[in-house]
């Protein structure tokens, strides 16, 4: 599904070069729920940017599908980033002027085809993630928990190869937290959903099927998820804490 090719890039600033991705290689298989994990600076968010084609890199492959994105023009990224990519941000980026079901609908408008179909397909999702009561709510009237609910449904509403999440609990209490990861996990069973989620916390992380640890631009460890979701978060915490050791 996605495959990461020796990525590297760097930033330039007053004539220095600082690296931040160093030849960066994994895959992400289909119907998988991988966590990437690192502190401040390690590159976790950068690499999603690349991803996206947010920003350029200086060398190495990304492989969505069969297709090498690195290869395509604006025109080309653009379409990629509207079907066949989903996003979710920590901050939401709901639109506060339309309704739930509008906002889970903007992609399909996006594309002009907000039909009938779009139409059912947005009450299917919000029926799954426990917000169908909502769905005529503005953002401003429901809690965190139902906006970045709400924003998982729209990243699902053009059958995206992938959903990108960045820190998507990073603004949530726990209770809400759970319920975030608990719709993507519905996303995963019921719709075998691809994500590809940077988290600094292990409690979400623990949910996935395998986390990523980054550590100064490189993979310092990958951990599959083996036992139950406290089981690894242990295993998770302990591998964190040897990674700031070293």
């Amino acid at each position: 599904m996605l495959q990461i090719k020796n990525l590297y890039k760097s930033y330039e600033t007053s004539k220095t070069r600082y690296p931040v991705l160093k030849g960066i290689s994994f895959h992400v298989e289909p119907g998988e729920f991988v966590a990437v994990m690192g502190s401040s600076g390690s590159g976790k968010s950068t690499l999603l940017n690349c991803i996206s084609c947010y920003i350029p890199y200086e060398k190495g492959n990304i492989l969505l599908g069969e297709q090498d994105l690195g290869e395509l023009d604006k025109e080309g990224l653009a379409k990629v980033r509207n079907e066949k990519l989903g996003f979710v941000f920590q901050d939401f980026m709901l639109l506060d002027g339309l309704s739930v079901k509008e906002n889970i609908l903007i992609p399909r408008i996006i594309r002009e085809n907000a039909d009938k179909e779009a139409l059912d397909y947005a009450d299917k999702l919000m029926e799954l993630f426990g917000i169908i009561h909502i769905k005529d709510k503005y953002p401003a009237d429901i809690s965190g928990g139902e906006r970045q609910r709400c924003a998982v449904a729209r990243s699902l509403i053009n059958d995206p190869l992938l959903i990108l999440a960045d820190e998507p609990t990073g603004n949530l209490d726990s209770k809400s937290s759970r319920a975030v990861i608990e719709a993507f996990e519905k996303a995963k069973e019921e719709m075998n959903s691809t994500i590809l989620m940077v988290t600094h916390d292990s409690f979400s992380a623990s949910f996935c099927d395998r986390v990523i640890l980054l550590k100064d631009g490189v993979i310092y460890k990958q951990l599959n998820r083996i036992g139950s979701q406290n089981s690894f978060q242990g295993y998770l915490l302990d591998a964190i804490k040897e990674m700031s050791e070293v």
